[in-house]
């Protein structure tokens, strides 16, 4: 085994390459700056690690066996592929990070996240027709306080929508977001959609409401707007949990922009409650440089950017209002 990866070099993998592309060995030696028979050497050090035929001798050419075939794809892609770790390697040495963990809520805006996305690949920090940052971004979607919990236990570097009443441990730094308002709605054909408002809570607990799970795994998870004893249908996701009320499973607050449409054109009543409720205030967060950094680099260039697009009143607008509804935004 030793020996085939010694065998297995980029020098090998690369020489046959050029034997491929140029169709000879006297062509590939002029491109590598070799002699012919260095070539035919390299070829039968490798053959002979590796105990199979590479070239078809009985055929003038430089003809491939098939192992030969299966080594040069291989060979081609693992080339690339150590050209891509060098440039992220280079492109770490000027501060950009390897890798950015953006955890959301689920109730946040997946179409403003998304052209965020697109944006940050489409940077050049080089200048125009050099590669971009070479950051490979990971998305997280949570919900309540397993968005926190991602930010505080080091699996997410940036979250979005966290309760901006969250007390922030030294290293993390919090900044608003903004308010997003709910609804209470329900289906048209059920049973509260025709009570009198504002609806009393005795008389909404006599309903099943639909609730989405809190993501946390570690961390007390929260529970919002459920009556004591109310009967639940839990679900996993937001958009879930407006499929349910659509099917009268239940009854239950939501994000008002995200049933807008919906109470529009009349496939959701909105139903007044006596119950008060203030709008949620959301906030972002992020680990400061000063913060304990379990398995990440230091903040870098990357997170940089995203906490520049935050500062965008206009941004963070975008991602508590706007949403895509059938394909059609949603202001």
């Amino acid at each position: 085994m030793a020996d085939r990866r010694s065998a297995l070099t980029p020098d090998a993998l690369a020489m046959m390459d050029a034997i491929a592309r140029t169709g000879s060995f006297a062509a590939a030696a002029r491109e590598l700056g070799k002699v012919p028979s260095a070539l035919t050497y390299g070829v039968r050090q490798l053959e002979d690690a590796l105990d199979v035929l590479l070239f078809d001798r009985r055929s003038r050419q430089a003809q491939l066996t098939a192992a030969g075939e299966e080594l040069l794809n291989e060979g081609r892609r693992l080339l690339a592929e150590m050209d891509a770790v060098a440039r992220r390697v280079r492109r770490v040495s000027t501060g950009w990070e390897t890798e950015l963990t953006i955890a959301v809520d689920g109730v946040l805006s997946r179409l403003t996240l998304l052209e965020l996305c697109e944006a940050f690949y489409a940077l050049r920090p080089g200048g125009a027709g050099e590669p971009g940052p070479g950051t490979r971004l990971r998305l997280r979607t949570e919900v309540l306080v397993g968005t926190w919990e991602a930010l505080v236990s080091g699996h997410a570097d940036l979250v979005m929508g966290v309760p901006a009443d969250m007390p922030a441990p030294p290293g993390i730094e919090l900044k608003p977001l903004g308010e997003m308002c709910f609804a209470f709605v329900v289906a048209p054909h059920h049973p509260l959609a025709g009570l009198p408002e504002p609806l009393p809570d005795d008389e909404i607990l006599r309903h099943r409401a639909v609730a989405v799970a809190d993501s946390a795994l570690r961390l007390s998870p929260i529970t919002v707007n459920l009556l004591a004893g109310q009967d639940v249908l839990t679900v996993s996701s937001m958009q879930t949990k407006i499929d349910a009320l659509l099917r009268c499973l239940g009854c239950g607050f939501v994000p008002e922009v995200l049933v807008r449409e919906h109470v529009r054109h009349g496939r959701l009543v909105a139903k007044a409650v006596r119950r008060s409720r203030r709008p949620a205030n959301l906030a972002y967060a992020w680990r400061t440089a000063a913060a304990p950094q379990p398995k990440k680099a230091p903040q870098g260039l990357a997170l940089a950017w995203w906490l520049k697009q935050l500062e965008s009143p206009a941004t963070r607008k975008a991602l508590l209002e706007r949403h895509l509804y059938h394909g059609t935004d949603v202001d």
